[in-house]
């Protein structure tokens, strides 16, 4: 579901030959980490046939589409902007939410764009993803054991046996939700909803509380002045700026629904994951001989890859090689996560390795997820300087290794919650427990998000 916006003219996607000796079922053949083990096979066969059998979430031509704009990323010509919420629930499939949730990216997205002066790619972690792994297939509390929690798209949160059996059900009752929520976005961006004209629409109430409130309204109020500068000389309305682009992302972890989303089309050649427009692959299930790399070596789309500090120079140009043996613009994401602590010492020599393979790459930083910590009171965390401190070596690193840092990706929500500690508001550890709302990992709120924008366009200029 791309919502179209006038992205201007792209390069064509070069066309190479599909993977040999591959069909959507190959991944079958190796050992597949982080799966659901459900109880009736005969269940999940029939909910899997149904959902082979429903209409797709996304386009080929769609996909087609952000493969070209990652290409023209890879080129220095773009910036990627991927954020959303770190598992999706099916209860929070309603209009205040994803409407808070695509305003925050908007905001953020028209701060990228002014500061970098450049187009930004906006692609939604949202509309699919509903799996997460575990570090464990079973969770214990006060000596009961149950299947662990894998993300609605699997069982539920709560800890009683009927609730953490895995219902083959929820597959589809996560295409339903995910075709809802892309649904509403799309009518959304349709209905002038992303008109830079009016960044009032925009608005979050609370931030005018916020202390950045005073810096966004001069941005969006320069963008204004612009966008009539460039309609009174040309005589023309500025009509490709009232619609964006926004594309969909999950992490392709649950690979039976993924499978059962695999498709052919008419006048194309090779198999589409067509359940979203950007998937990607973990670092806990990006074995070399693994089921989830042996998937993704067979599809078109444009895929993301998750690098952390685990991952070595030989395993991740092995990794491209099988993976992009053709080389090709716009097919490979390496999106690394390494934390504050650590990037300084593991993400030059992977730049190093992989500018050897000669092989394209778009990098982007994920600084969340290496720097997840727990308070005293055992409150899972993330320190926004610690967040803030590896998005700006991130820039340096790349620089200083002739490469470019060319996008974020973001665990955001647009709730005004307190997960991440620190911001412009300098939330506490005490600040936690006021409004906390993730069942899975913390996320920044919509203060903190913007807060993010502004930095990294503060940091490129820097470097500029």
């Amino acid at each position: 579901m791309n919502i179209s916006a006038g992205s201007g003219s792209t390069a064509p996607v070069q066309e190479v030959n599909p993977a040999d000796d591959w069909k959507p079922t190959s991944w079958q053949d190796f050992p597949a980490l982080q799966q659901a083990s459900y109880p009736d096979p005969v269940a999940l066969d029939l909910a899997l046939k149904k959902l082979a059998e429903l209409p797709p979430l996304v386009t080929s031509w769609e996909i087609l589409s952000l493969r070209e704009q990652i290409a023209e990323a890879q080129a220095g010509k773009r910036f990627v902007l991927q954020g959303g919420d770190c598992a999706e629930s099916f209860a929070e499939c309603c209009s205040p939410l994803i409407t808070n949730r695509l305003k925050v990216l908007l905001q953020m997205s028209l701060a990228l764009v002014h500061g970098l002066q450049m187009p930004v790619v906006r692609i939604g972690r949202f509309a699919g993803q509903y799996a997460k792994p575990r570090s464990s297939d079973v969770e214990t509390r006060d000596g009961v054991t149950l299947p662990s929690y894998r993300g609605d798209l699997v069982n539920a949160f709560d800890f009683d046996e009927a609730s953490r059996i895995p219902d083959p059900g929820r597959l589809l009752e996560a295409h339903k939700y995910s075709a809802l929520t892309m649904n509403f976005v799309r009518s959304l961006a349709d209905g002038g909803f992303a008109d830079v004209h009016h960044t009032e629409y925009w608005e979050l109430g609370w931030l005018d509380h916020s202390p950045l409130a005073d810096e966004f309204h001069k941005l969006t109020e320069s963008l204004g002045q612009s966008l009539r500068f460039m309609e009174t000389i040309t005589g023309r309305d500025v009509g490709s700026l009232k619609r964006v682009d926004f594309f969909t992302s999950h992490e392709a972890l649950h690979l039976h629904y993924e499978q059962a989303q695999t498709r052919q089309v008419p006048r194309q050649w090779g198999w589409f994951n067509l359940g979203t427009h950007f998937p990607w692959i973990g670092m806990r299930t990006a074995d070399l001989d693994g089921a989830h790399v042996e998937y993704f070596r067979g599809i078109r789309n444009p895929i993301g890859i998750k690098v952390g500090p685990g991952m070595d120079k030989g395993w991740l140009a092995a990794l491209l090689e099988k993976l992009n043996p053709c080389r090709e613009a716009g097919r490979i994401v390496l999106i690394h996560r390494m934390g504050e602590a650590k990037i300084e010492e593991h993400l030059p020599p992977l730049i190093r390795a992989v500018h050897d393979t000669g092989s394209p790459v778009l990098w982007i930083a994920d600084p969340m997820h290496g720097n997840t910590e727990s308070t005293g009171d055992g409150i899972k965390t993330r320190r926004f300087r610690k967040i803030m401190g590896e998005m700006d070596l991130a820039f340096e690193i790349h620089r200083d290794n002739d490469s470019r840092l060319g996008g974020v990706h973001l665990e955001l929500t647009g709730e005004n919650v307190t997960e991440c500690t620190g911001g412009a508001r300098d939330l506490s550890d005490e600040d936690l427990k006021r409004d906390y709302k993730s069942t899975v990992d913390p996320r920044l709120n919509y203060e903190q998000s913007l807060e993010m924008a502004m930095l990294i366009v503060r940091k490129h200029r820097q470097g500029v």
